[in-house]
């Protein structure tokens, strides 16, 4: 009997992981059918795609590009959808079994919600979508029975040290992280730190917001508040160690003292391909890990008081309701305000502490407090944009 082909929408897919995630199609041709794919701002980069994959449709969701797309593809049999619509249409097509959200940030929410209440199981990149809505999501999991796969490789990890696992013996979760470019750099010389520099990630290739949160690792508190939602586990059980090699990429420690480990290199091809054929681990020919080359692995305890905005994670959990969404909303601002050169690194975390500070915790949101709550955030933070700019 055959594998059943996997009909397949990646929303994201000119990204870094959706570009990874269709290295992986192209290896595994006859176990995939695009359905879907959606961009953001390019263009001719997704029009490039559509030609190769051939999807049913594709979703051009930026305000400039939609015309240059629908024109290239209008003799290919292929729906183009345009702007923010049509990426929650595309996100909500029942044709697709099979949806991967590789949308950066709190844009990435509703298409979540979307594709599960149109009954479609999610592959999760999109980790704001649970730091936002972490329970609003796991309602409409369980009342539409969907499956949700975990694509960061620290939660593929755990999930994967958890296969076969009584949960309740879990004693507690330990999320790594390798510290980022500044992991030894003095908090003294945050003030100074540019652009370029933390850009300059010394272990993965990702994209221009995910690798500054690497840098101010804020990312891996974010990731703390995933798993929260992902395994149910309370925030005094969720850990973070330092590990600069990026080979461990979590742990699971149980209550008898043992300890289970994932380990591969940092390669993202290998945890979005777990999630799209899961529960198989097929052959693939991607690099290997070698450890007798890498020699050793290191291990830090975490620096919160220099890397402020993983504390603020931290606390956003605590508070729990509507603050998560407003961590997320703030260091997405924040960190576009420093890409464009219009605050300093070490400002980060003061513009999400300020907003935190300022929030009005809603203990249990609807997705309509939680869109508020985003918009108040928004709103919260455009003075001081404003201030800069004058």
């Amino acid at each position: 009997m055959g594998v059943a082909i996997k009909l397949l929408t990646i929303l994201g897919s000119t990204g870094s992981i959706g570009e990874n995630a269709l290295r992986v199609v192209s290896r595994y041709p006859e176990r995939f059918s695009l359905v879907g794919l959606s961009a953001y701002s390019k263009a001719e980069r997704l029009i490039e795609q559509a030609l190769e994959f051939r999807p049913r449709a594709v979703c051009f969701a930026g305000n400039a590009g939609y015309q240059q797309v629908k024109e290239a593809l209008h003799e290919e049999n292929i729906t183009v959808y345009g702007g923010r619509d049509g990426l929650l249409e595309l996100a909500a097509r029942d044709d697709c079994s099979l949806l991967l959200n590789a949308i950066v940030g709190a844009p990435g929410m509703e298409p979540t919600v979307a594709a599960i209440r149109a009954g479609v199981d999610i592959a999760l990149s999109n980790k704001e979508s649970l730091v936002m809505a972490g329970a609003v999501i796991n309602n409409l999991l369980a009342e539409h029975q969907v499956n949700l796969y975990p694509v960061d490789s620290e939660h593929s990890a755990i999930w994967q040290c958890l296969t076969g696992e009584d949960p309740a013996q879990v004693r507690k979760l330990i999320i790594t992280g390798s510290g980022g470019p500044f992991r030894t750099v003095p908090k003294e010389q945050f003030e100074t730190l540019s652009v370029e520099e933390a850009l300059n990630h010394p272990n993965w290739n990702m994209g221009n917001k995910i690798t500054i949160d690497s840098a101010t690792m804020a990312n891996k508190g974010l990731e703390v508040i995933e798993a929260h939602w992902l395994f149910g586990l309370d925030v005094d059980r969720i850990q973070v160690l330092i590990h600069p090699q990026s080979i461990i990429h979590s742990l699971v420690e149980f209550r008898d003292g043992s300890v289970k480990a994932q380990l591969g290199v940092p390669d993202m091809k290998v945890p979005i391909q777990y999630a799209l054929m899961y529960p198989e681990h097929a052959e693939a020919d991607w690099e290997t890990l070698d450890l007798a080359a890498i020699g050793r692995l290191t291990f830090e305890a975490p620096d919160f008081e220099k890397f402020r905005c993983m504390a603020l994670a931290f606390e956003a959990l605590q508070a729990g309701g509507t603050m998560p969404a407003v961590l997320n909303v703030a260091n997405e601002s924040a960190v576009y305000a420093f890409l464009d050169e219009q605050i300093g690194f070490h400002e980060i975390p003061r513009w999400i502490e300020a907003a935190m500070e300022a929030h009005q915790v809603i203990s249990e949101p609807s997705l309509d407090d939680i869109l508020d709550t985003e918009k108040w955030t928004k709103k919260f933070l455009e003075p001081k944009l404003k201030t800069i700019d004058e």
